[in-house]
């Protein structure tokens, strides 16, 4: 099916309003979720809202938490997200790095303990708004591991964002916003409950073997998904894993640590303004034309033209504007069931998609 981007935000604004969420809190995370949606970024779209609301009626999302500044060094900052909505703590987290760099130059912060933060490209957007460069990187924990170190077979990290934008003065950002993963744990969910397979090399079962079966991922006998990149999108998950994890939240995928179903990310930021170097007009000039280099390239054989990174959700968000974000059976079927368990009827549920 196809549903316009605005009632999808009213109805899942809805859903976290009824949950006990306030309507400031409701709006901003369901923005974030539908903007993930026309991003194409499916996996970190509408279909989280049954784990989020399952999530709040447990007590492991607190729906009115905020960020909490809890170190203050001056340029190095640690903030608690004290387990509240990740798309309200984190951009908030941003707000007050985005304020201090305007002295300081640069930013590195700790962000911890926030509730799932959803597209992590969100909060280097929004840095790059301010006309700043960031740099994320993330860890999730709180339930078992979903990836398999290279060389291995064995769960033992998880999907690991990484994240970086630069900002343009008259145009959109460049925007890296990647899983270590070879795809996102979303993306096989998706593929899940559409019944189609995923791609070639995303996947290992039980015994190792390479599969494009998304049920490996939550049907026994489990298998996991591998790095992308081999042995260097591994490197980088391990980054992410010790800085993200290790060093902003102090809590890794080790098992030392407590597991439930819980979905909890640490964000390693650094947030540096480009005029802190001196030569802003010449560093503008330089992104630019090093963009209108790479877009100069004879597209290969299968593409249309040459993108930097960020441009390929700018494509999907237009499409999707235009025509509605598809949304599958069981997807679907999850959101409707989470707005039945907070009380929504299907008389509520009709009006707010008219």
């Amino acid at each position: 099916m196809l549903i316009a981007a605005d009632k999808l935000t009213t109805l899942v604004e809805r859903i976290f309003i009824t949950s006990g969420a306030s309507a400031a809190f409701a709006q901003e995370v369901a923005t974030h979720l539908v903007a993930a949606n026309l991003k194409g970024h499916d996996s970190h779209g509408i279909g989280m809202t049954p784990a989020y609301v399952h999530n709040i009626r447990t007590d492991l999302l607190k729906v009115a938490a905020e960020a909490k500044v809890i170190k203050d060094n001056g340029a190095v900052l640690v903030v608690d997200g004290q387990f509240g909505f990740g798309q309200v703590v984190g951009r908030q987290a941003m707000d007050i790095a985005i304020d201090r760099v305007q002295t300081t130059g640069v930013v590195c912060m700790g962000v911890r303990n926030c509730h799932h933060l959803g597209r992590i490209g969100t909060y280097a957007e929004h840095c790059a708004e301010a006309g700043l460069v960031s740099i994320h990187l993330v860890n999730v924990v709180g339930h078992d591991p979903q990836v398999s170190p290279w060389g291995g077979r064995d769960r033992r990290m998880t999907t690991n964002p990484f994240t970086c934008a630069v900002p343009r003065k008259d145009a959109p950002p460049v925007v890296l916003d990647m899983a270590t993963s070879a795809v996102a744990l979303g993306k096989v969910r998706v593929a899940y409950n559409a019944g189609t397979e995923v791609a070639e090399g995303a996947l290992v079962d039980h015994e190792g073997a390479p599969t494009t079966n998304p049920a490996v991922m939550y049907e026994e006998p489990f298998g996991a998904l591998g790095p992308f990149g081999k042995h260097k999108g591994y490197g980088l998950a391990v980054m992410c894993e010790l800085l993200g994890g290790a060093l902003a939240g102090e809590w890794t995928a080790q098992p030392e640590n407590h597991r439930s179903h819980h979905i909890v990310n640490h964000m390693f930021s650094c947030v540096v303004d480009p005029a802190a170097f001196g030569g802003l007009d010449k560093f503008q000039y330089e992104v630019d034309a090093m963009v209108d280099y790479l877009h100069s390239t004879t597209p290969a054989k299968g593409f249309d033209k040459v993108r930097v990174p960020g441009e390929p959700e700018r494509d999907s968000m237009a499409d999707r504007m235009a025509n509605g974000i598809p949304i599958d059976d069981n997807t679907w079927a999850g959101v409707m069931g989470a707005a039945e368990v907070v009380g929504l009827n299907e008389a509520d549920i009709n009006t707010l998609l008219e």
